[in-house]
């Protein structure tokens, strides 16, 4: 995500200027770019440089996702929020808590979820402030109900604009 909001900012697509503006390692930030061109969101630029020192740039597909993690991104003001937003499920619980949601229908919104992995990143992102649980006394037993909320609420409200 890091990757294509830093295109979208205006970064050179050449390695190098990106490596170092991600601050990822070189493995990681290799694997990352494999991974976005084989999700279709970044090409190889043919008509530019040396074939050891490829320069990227957006696909039509990857102009729009990358405006929605510019967004993502600006939205996260401290530094210490980034592992969070690295998590694997971090981005899409946020996105499907945009509205109070039960436990349930969030995971019936994200279908390969595990339970356990849609505890731990609802606990991780209630312990940032980015969700709030609050417990809905109207049913009976009474049951808790999550939310995206302060910064967390702007990274569903980026997520959701794009989906409409």
């Amino acid at each position: 995500m890091n990757i294509l909001a830093l295109l979208h900012a205006g970064t050179p697509g050449r390695q190098a200027p990106l490596l170092s503006k991600s601050g990822a390692s070189r493995t990681a930030f290799a694997q990352s770019l494999s991974h976005l061109v084989d999700l279709g969101l970044l090409e190889r630029n043919p008509g530019h440089g040396h074939p050891l020192r490829p320069e990227y740039r957006l696909t039509p597909k990857g102009v729009e996702i990358a405006a929605v993690a510019g967004k993502i991104n600006a939205a996260v003001t401290e530094q210490a929020h980034g592992p969070i937003l690295r998590r694997t499920w971090s981005v899409p619980v946020l996105a499907a808590s945009y509205k109070p949601r039960y436990f349930g229908e969030i995971k019936n919104e994200l279908v390969s979820v595990t339970d356990r992995a849609l505890s731990q990143s609802l606990q991780q992102l209630q312990k940032s402030r980015w969700l709030v649980r609050n417990i809905d006394t109207s049913k009976n037993p009474p049951r808790p109900i999550y939310q995206a909320a302060n910064q967390g609420f702007e990274i569903a409200q980026a997520i959701n604009l794009a989906r409409v």
